[in-house]
């Protein structure tokens, strides 16, 4: 028998091999890369399981799905800022608002999309965008979710995406951050305890141009409707307007901001006399001093002088 019979069985087991080789690496070049950035230390310890979970429900004939831990501040932005040069098309933070933050900073104006699997204290931006608070439902929303353009903005060339502020609430946030226990219970006895000694604060502001003086507890950039903890001040806010929303918060007696504290809970914080909202594409704030700020929660000292610009629907971020 001449031996080009002998050797055809084996051309055909070799083609075959090769066709199969092929259709497989087909199919791993068509899965969306998809890398998790998961913060360590975010919240009251809840991103405990997150790994298994991301085994179990991630739809692995869709993702190739890889994980880093943050090791420092900042830590995230530079990881998700590699990942989106390298071209993953989605990279999840998890943690809570100030990973949040870090890891959106790195995606600003590219194609990749933000993803969220809420796991800090108060989850702003996941209650705004309607991202389940349960993890594996979050999961869920990235398997099957779309994509959604919305705004962020920047305070001094310093990202925010979710709420910015200059006055009590940037004190409770720097007095939060220093706390030895996180979660609602520690910002809640913050906020009491510090409520009654903290005087108002005189503030110029320059919104789109025109001047106003105001002496204000507080004053938050509002870009989407949630304070953090499922409360509002301004529930009218849109993430994707092209607006942020200049929130002038009045102080009121301590008895009565017990008495109104549940609006906030039920969205009616507005309809009150304490608030001013205006909406804004750029603010100039000055004031007395320079002291602390907020950025999405996280605590910040910048000088008497903010700029604050909204960046139009610069982000991508997957959503229900």
């Amino acid at each position: 028998m001449p031996i080009a019979y002998c050797l055809l069985p084996i051309a055909y087991c070799l083609n075959f091999f090769t066709h199969a080789l092929s259709f497989l690496m087909s199919e791993e070049s068509s899965k969306k890369h998809i890398l998790f950035i998961i913060n360590p230390i975010s919240g009251i310890g809840n991103h405990h399981g997150v790994e298994h979970l991301i085994t179990e429900r991630l739809d692995s004939a869709r993702f190739n799905s890889s994980i880093i831990y943050t090791n420092s501040q900042g830590h995230a932005s530079e990881i998700s800022r590699e990942a989106a040069a390298d071209g993953v098309e989605i990279i999840v933070a998890v943690g809570g608002d100030g990973t949040v933050n870090e890891t959106a900073a790195g995606l600003i104006g590219t194609e990749s999309a933000l993803a969220i699997i809420p796991a800090g204290s108060g989850n702003g931006l996941a209650r705004h965008l309607k991202i389940p608070m349960n993890k594996k439902r979050a999961i869920d929303v990235i398997n099957h979710g779309k994509v959604q353009k919305i705004d962020t903005a920047t305070i001094n060339d310093q990202l925010f995406v979710n709420l910015a502020g200059v006055g009590f609430d940037a004190s409770v946030a720097k007095k939060f951050a220093s706390a030895g226990k996180r979660g609602f219970s520690t910002y809640f006895r913050i906020t009491t305890n510090s409520y009654k000694n903290y005087e108002p604060k005189q503030y110029t502001l320059v919104i789109d141009g025109k001047v106003i003086k105001r002496r204000a507890l507080l004053i938050s950039f509002a870009n989407s409707n949630q304070f953090g903890n499922n409360t509002s001040i301004d529930p009218t806010a849109s993430i994707d307007d092209g607006f942020i929303d200049v929130c002038i918060v009045g102080k009121m007696p301590y008895w009565k901001a017990l008495l109104l504290a549940p609006l906030l809970f039920l969205k009616k914080f507005d309809q009150t006399k304490y608030i001013e909202i205006i909406r804004a594409k750029e603010v100039v704030l000055k004031r007395k001093k320079g002291k602390s700020i907020h950025l999405d929660g996280d605590p910040k000292t910048m000088g008497k002088e903010l700029t604050m610009r909204i960046n139009p629907l610069s982000l991508n971020v997957i959503v229900p």
